[in-house]
Formats: structure tokens, C-alpha cells, sequence
């Protein structure tokens, strides 16, 4: 998860708006989704979380009418999705040809070392929730994919649950903008609550991921 506040929201929030009214949002989201894989600062999740608060506020759902832009939800969460797989991928067909550079660049980190063999550990018993989890804590994403390239596992262990992960990060925050909208009105309130949610949801997987056994 790659969201960042201040200036950075601010500026974000402001340009979605004159975005939303084209199909340019969806290119704007899936680079963002994309990139941030290498470059974890990016707002990828502001913009998603803003982009489904534009959504609600254009269909008219923040004032209690027919949802019709649902259609444009899913688009969303499709690029997002879409982008957040293809970002894994490369991580982590990079990683793969890495070598020993890389290798020992991993060896030199203790908490690289220990995400790598808990990533092995996880993909090997057939149970991929330690990368579910890793997409919503920060720079979770580009330390599950790099480690999973660099320690070589199978593309058919890891790409499902990174579709998995992508899915449910894009689903949840555009449902978090697009429902915020819905119950507070496409303010800035509705955004800050939304966007609380989404680092509540960070907190708790990076807690949960340090709680987990090595074993």
C-alpha cells in the first residue's frame, strides 16, 4: 500500500476531480498502481480511494439517488487490479534475474531475509496469506514480490494470490471512497474517514504479518 498525506493528497484530490470527467482517471490509476510497486511513496492509494469518491459524487449515489456510475466502480477496480498484478509480475520477474547481486543485497537486510523465508515458507504449504496481507501494509507489495522472484518461487504459487491481493486492495479502496461518499457526501470528510480506514487496514496487516510464526 503506497498512500502519502499533506500536500501530496491535497494536490492528488484536487487533480482526480477534472480527471474523472474522462477516461484518463483509469490510465492516471493503473501507472500510479503500477509504479508504486518500485517507488512505494506514490499516492496510489489516495487516488484510488479519491477516484471512487468522484465516482459516488458523479452518479449521484452521495445524494441518495440510483448508483449509475457502479459500471465505472468496476472499470476501476479492474485497472487497478490489472495494474497491481502486472506491477508484482515485473518486481518480480526483475528479481529473478537479480542474481547474486541481489541475493546479497537481501542477505544484508534482516528483515528482507526474514520476509523472504517466511514468503517461502507460506507459498510451499500451498497458503498464500502472508501476500494478501503484504498488499495492504506499507511496502509490503514490493517486498513480498522482489523476495518471491529473487527466492525463485514458482510464477503458479505466487501470481494467484497476487491477483488475489490486488483484487481485494482495489476492491476495498474504491468501495472506501465510493461508500464514504456515500454516507458523508463527496467532501473532505468522507475522504480523511476513507482514507483512515485505509491506513487502519495498513497498521493491522503489517501487525499481523510481523505476528505471524516463522516456522
Amino acid at each position: 500500500m503506497a498512500v502519502n498525506g499533506g500536500a501530496t493528497g491535497v494536490v492528488v484530490f484536487e487533480s482526480v476531480g477534472s480527471l474523472a470527467d474522462g477516461p484518463w482517471i483509469y490510465a492516471v490509476v493503473a501507472l500510479s498502481v503500477l509504479l508504486d510497486v518500485f517507488v512505494p511513496v506514490l499516492p496510489s492509494g489516495v487516488l484510488v480511494i479519491a477516484s471512487g469518491t468522484a465516482a459516488a459524487a458523479g452518479s449521484g449515489a452521495a445524494t441518495g439517488q440510483v448508483p449509475h456510475g457502479v459500471p465505472d466502480l468496476l472499470v476501476l477496480i479492474i485497472c487497478a487490479t490489472t495494474a497491481s498484478v502486472l506491477g508484482d509480475l515485473v518486481a518480480y520477474r526483475l528479481a529473478w534475474r537479480g542474481g547474486e547481486r541481489l541475493d546479497r543485497a537481501i542477505a544484508r537486510s534482516r528483515r528482507l531475509t526474514s520476509a523472504q523465508e517466511r514468503l517461502g515458507d507460506a507459498l510451499a504449504r500451498g497458503g498464500g496469506a502472508l501476500v494478501v496481507l503484504a498488499r495492504f501494509a506499507p511496502a509490503g507489495r514490493s517486498v513480498v514480490s522482489f523476495c518471491a522472484g529473487a527466492a525463485h518461487r514458482r510464477a503458479r504459487d505466487f501470481v494467484p494470490w497476487s491477483a488475489l491481493a490486488g483484487l481485494s486492495w482495489a476492491g476495498y479502496s474504491v468501495a472506501l471512497g465510493y461508500y464514504g461518499a456515500q454516507w458523508l457526501g463527496a467532501t473532505w470528510l468522507a475522504t480523511g474517514v476513507s482514507l483512515a480506514a485505509l491506513f487502519g487496514a495498513g497498521a493491522a496487516a503489517g501487525y499481523l504479518m510481523r505476528r505471524r510464526p516463522a516456522s
